[in-house]
């Protein structure tokens, strides 16, 4: 019997922490390249429920309300064929993160003149319209 193909579709909801010209990126244990704070829907959770919840579990960030930056779609950063849907909020913060979890490394990474190790969705998709939003 034919193998079933597997679901090539990834559904995750991130967030965009700003603050001085700069959005918080992790890069997660095991991969180079950096992303924002998020992850996978658990069953039965919205996407603004799950980014707020991987926030707080990814970097010890607790938040209350997060602003919808948009939906955007484009190639998975460490899953090679697979796509990414990705439902992205938006939280200016002062806040102090920590790695945890799965997360090796956190960094504010410039909005503007950013190193060349995004994630496909940030560096294409999400910073764009950050920096449109604050007229950089």
């Amino acid at each position: 019997m034919p193998e079933e193909p597997r679901d090539r579709h990834i559904v995750v909801a991130a967030v965009a922490l700003v603050r001085d010209g700069h959005v918080l990126t992790v890069r997660k244990r095991g991969t180079q390249r950096f992303m924002l704070v998020g992850g996978k829907l658990e069953p039965g959770e919205s996407p603004r429920d799950a980014a707020l919840r991987e926030t707080f579990e990814e970097v010890g960030v607790r938040v209350e309300d997060a602003t919808l930056l948009g939906e955007f779609l484009s190639e998975a950063a460490n899953e090679p064929g697979h796509t990414l849907h990705s439902t992205v909020f938006w939280i200016e913060t002062d806040a102090d993160p920590v790695a945890s979890a799965e997360i090796a490394e956190v960094r504010w990474t410039p909005l503007v003149g950013h190193p060349d190790d995004l994630a496909p969705m940030l560096e294409h998709h999400v910073l764009p319209v950050i920096r449109s939003t604050l007229g950089v």
